[in-house]
C-alpha cells in the first residue's frame, strides 16, 4: 500500500509542479490530494487522512503556520509527517515552522531529488 499525501498551497500551478515532482521520487504513491489554503487542508485531513501533508507557509484564510498548530493540537494527527515547502528560506522561518511541528523543510524551487531526501528523512521519524 502507497503512501497517501495532502498537498496544501495556494497557487494551482506549485501543487501541479510538488503532484508531478512526487510522481518522479519513485516513491509508491496511493493518492495525493490538494488543498488551496490551511482551511481547506483541514477539512480534506479530517475527511481522508493522508501519512504526509507537504504545505506552503504563506496562504489566504489560514497559513500554513497555523494549519500545522492545528494538526498537532490533534491526537489522531500525530503519525502524520509534515514538510513546508516555501520560498521562504530564511534560518527564522525555519526554526518557526519545526517550532509549530513540522518534520522538514524544503525551500522552492526543488527537484525530485530533494523532494525524495527530505520525505525519506520526514518518513524515519
Amino acid at each position: 500500500m502507497g503512501l497517501k499525501f495532502l498537498i496544501v498551497d495556494d497557487s494551482a500551478n506549485i501543487r501541479a509542479f510538488v503532484k508531478k515532482t512526487l510522481g518522479l521520487t519513485g516513491l509508491e504513491i496511493e493518492r495525493i490530494d490538494e488543498a488551496t489554503d490551511g482551511i481547506d487542508g483541514l477539512l480534506q485531513l479530517a475527511e481522508n487522512p493522508v501519512d504526509v501533508v507537504l504545505t506552503d507557509i504563506n496562504m489566504p484564510n489560514m497559513d500554513g503556520l497555523d494549519m500545522i498548530r492545528k494538526i498537532r493540537e490533534d491526537p489522531k494527527f500525530a503519525s502524520i509527517q509534515i514538510v513546508v515547502i516555501s520560498t521562504e528560506g530564511s534560518r527564522e522561518k525555519i526554526i518557526e515552522a519545526v517550532k509549530c511541528g513540522a518534520n522538514g523543510y524544503l525551500k522552492k524551487p526543488f527537484g525530485p531529488e530533494e523532494v525524495l531526501d527530505i520525505l525519506k528523512e520526514a518518513i524515519k521519524k
